[in-house]
């Protein structure tokens, strides 16, 4: 795909443990959710998950960044659930 736009979305965590769960949780997502004008890729780089979201016009640009944004902050939630019961000690 040739884009025209993209954008970098970086999430800090206050330790690499965090962050690589999020990681996982969203990346199962990649190519799932691509459709013909926009794709993203996910990666970690220490305590900081990057997402980045290619788009061949601005509207499928927004869609992509508020959806990968609903995705982080879901495994965030789930994350902060789980740690809260103690079933991620």
């Amino acid at each position: 795909m040739r884009t025209a736009h993209r954008a970098a979305l970086e999430f800090d965590y206050p330790d690499e443990r965090r962050a690589r769960i999020v990681e996982q949780s969203i990346a199962v997502e990649v190519g799932e959710i691509d459709d013909a004008r926009s794709g993203a890729s996910v990666h970690r780089e220490g305590k900081t998950v990057v997402v980045t979201i290619e788009a061949d016009d601005l509207v499928a640009l927004r869609a992509g960044v508020n959806t990968w944004v609903r995705l982080v902050e879901a495994a965030e939630t789930v994350f902060d659930a789980a740690t809260d019961r103690g079933r991620l000690a």
